[in-house]
């Protein structure tokens, strides 16, 4: 794709990996708004080219206009979100403001932009919305994968924000006949990945001998998928998707969280092993569960495969140890990113564990 596109959220953890991704394949100008909240990161995107960054909200109509009037984009990827579960909780204020009512705006601004198109770009216009397996709630054990039609039963603030921004973006196809795709994604992986969340928290924890705190029995499963993986898909439902259609995208990988710690542990053990001989999975800490957990995702992407054939490329085990060997090779923007902010945030929400300081070696 040769014309200019237009990405929210392009400086958080999956857009910059779509920018990059996208340089990679596409010679289109990236047009990027992004609001740099605490997850959103410029040094990501220091190797990006046909790279244009824009620091604003996309809940300001305005702005997202005049982006829309001077760029033209051919397509608009929103990836902006609030996205984590424990955040909500604390502070659901902020999901519904960025999750919906920015949503909402994107999706009011882009209706008037493609109301004004004509002919052969108006045809080909795209508003992609990139959404969650949250949103389809929790699975028993047994349960068949989440597939398109699963029933919608978010179970945090986080996921009921989501739930309700795709709710709006397949209103706003059915209703007005904006071109809009949906894609539902599980629980990315990969470089650039702000250390709040697991697979990253557990690396850097790992590497500095600190405790490996796991939530409740550390049973709770996720489907896996490695960030470029994802991206990739992205493109494929931007290029091929069925307008008003919504599609699943899921690695295949479904493991539990105990799991993938233990995995993180082994690969870190072997890059980086232990004078002493101690093993990092010792360092695994149980705490108090979180409320509402759920206990079970895992998506049936057989759709991408049969529609638009595509797969995840990566295991668990070759996405994840591709994913530690960027952070062992990067400890630049793990010293970085890893503001007071950050700290403050693991202090409030590992408090029973001490994870500031090195443990026994």
């Amino acid at each position: 794709m040769t014309q200019s596109i237009l990405v929210t959220g392009g400086a958080g953890f999956i857009g910059s990996n779509f920018v990059l991704h996208w340089n990679e394949q596409e010679q289109g100008l990236v047009v990027n708004l992004d609001k740099l909240t605490y997850a959103g990161n410029l040094e990501n995107l220091r190797e990006a080219n046909r790279h244009h960054f824009v620091q604003g909200d996309i809940n300001d109509g305005r702005l997202v206009r005049e982006l829309f009037q001077t760029f033209k984009p051919a397509c608009l990827i929103h990836f902006a979100a609030e996205s984590h579960v424990d955040r909500s909780i604390a502070g659901p204020r902020e999901f519904i403001q960025t999750n919906i009512n920015g949503t909402f705006t994107l999706l009011e601004e882009a209706k008037k932009y493609w109301e004004q198109m004509h002919g052969a770009a108006r045809s080909a216009f795209r508003f992609l919305h990139v959404s969650t397996d949250e949103v389809y709630g929790s699975l028993s054990p047994e349960a068949p994968a989440f597939t398109e039609s699963t029933r919608y039963a978010p179970n945090s603030p986080y996921s009921a924000s989501k739930a309700a921004a795709d709710h709006l973006v397949r209103s706003y196809h059915h209703t007005y006949g904006l071109p809009t795709l949906i894609t539902n994604c599980s629980n990315n992986y990969g470089p650039f990945q702000f250390p709040e969340k697991l697979i990253p928290l557990m690396i850097l924890n790992a590497l500095e001998w600190n405790p490996l705190p796991i939530y409740g029995d550390g049973m709770n499963v996720r489907d896996w998928l490695f960030v470029r993986d994802h991206c990739e898909a992205i493109i494929r439902v931007l290029k091929s998707g069925q307008p008003g259609d919504t599609y699943n995208i899921g690695g295949n990988s479904e493991r539990s969280n105990l799991e993938a710690v233990r995995t993180v542990c082994d690969i870190i053990d072997e890059l980086r092993p232990a004078t002493a001989g101690s093993k990092r999975e010792s360092l695994i800490t149980f705490v108090k569960d979180r409320p509402g957990h759920d206990r079970r995702y895992a998506i049936d992407s057989n759709k991408m495969l049969v529609k638009l054939g595509w797969k995840a490329k990566e295991s668990f085990e070759t996405g994840i140890r591709r994913t530690v060997q960027w952070y062992l090779n990067n400890p630049s923007w793990i010293r970085n990113v890893r503001s007071g902010s950050y700290q403050n945030w693991i202090d409030s929400h590992y408090s029973e564990v001490n994870i500031s300081s090195p443990s026994l070696r």
